[in-house]
């Protein structure tokens, strides 16, 4: 063991490590470079991974405001609005819409495509999104309507709600990026497949989209608890359509989706 590595505790170096950056990462090495105790040692490679992580984490954040800029330079933008839905495949529930246009100077540490960040974490995502944007949306086709008019319909509705309330929130945007394929809904339209994972305003309106819907099938679990919306959020799985066989439809249940699981029509 070297002479250096008598100054200070493993615990010491532990703690100390636990906060460098980069560089006092490579100060910490120099400085205990001959310490060869095994908890120093161990505490090192930890570091060291530690530091990776957040250079791979940083790099994919770049990436998503990177990704958007450079869509908005090469059509002469300067006002980008991104766009996603949630919930376009449950069999009740409503489609709900959300965008939003981020404010480039005040990029959103962790944003990324709500299914990629860890349900615990989404809703104080989406009240950080909420709190930095500089303007956003959240809107919802409910059951009827989707029965009415039909999915493809209902998405070229909500779409078009969401851009008008940005709109009237005095935010006109000069590109409007949509997660999927075309919807053919405005001449500004971009569309982006898979943009939730490579687009920063896009996956920012993906996680409000996610939370808001979210919560309220949380709430409408307590008035409808047979069909247990809190943890289905209205998706097909085994338990909510052995509950659909046994006690119907609820009010919420999207009829034209539910036809092949009982006669109430």
């Amino acid at each position: 063991m070297g002479g250096s590595g008598n100054r200070a505790t493993v615990g010491q170096i532990k703690d100390m490590l636990s906060k460098a950056d980069r560089a006092g990462f490579a100060e910490l090495e120099r400085e205990f470079s001959d310490d060869d105790r095994k908890g120093v040692v161990a505490a090192f490679a930890a570091a060291r991974k530690r530091l990776d992580r957040e250079d791979r984490e940083r790099e994919r954040l770049e990436g998503l405001y990177r990704f958007e800029r450079d869509l908005a330079c090469e059509r002469g933008a300067s006002v980008v609005v991104g766009l996603d839905e949630v919930g376009r495949g449950p069999l009740a529930g409503p489609l709900t819409i959300g965008a939003v246009v981020l404010d480039p100077a005040v990029p959103i540490v962790g944003l990324n495509d709500s299914k990629q960040v860890k349900p615990e974490d989404r809703p104080a995502m989406a009240r950080m999104v909420k709190a930095t944007a500089l303007a956003w949306s959240i809107q919802h086709i409910q059951p009827d309507e989707i029965d009415a008019a039909g999915m493809a319909a209902s998405l070229r509705v909500a779409f078009s709600r969401a851009i008008a309330d940005i709109e009237r929130q005095g935010i006109v945007p000069d590109l409007v990026l949509i997660d999927g394929n075309p919807l053919h809904i405005d001449e500004r339209e971009v569309n982006v497949v898979k943009g939730d994972g490579k687009c920063a305003s896009i996956a920012a309106a993906s996680v409000i989209a996610k939370v808001e819907r979210d919560s309220l099938m949380v709430e409408y679990s307590r008035r409808f608890p047979l069909y247990r919306f809190d943890e289905c959020k209205g998706y097909g799985s085994p338990a909510h359509i052995d509950a659909i066989r046994l006690h119907g439809l609820s009010p919420i249940h999207r009829r034209s989706f539910c036809r092949s699981f009982c006669q109430d029509e």
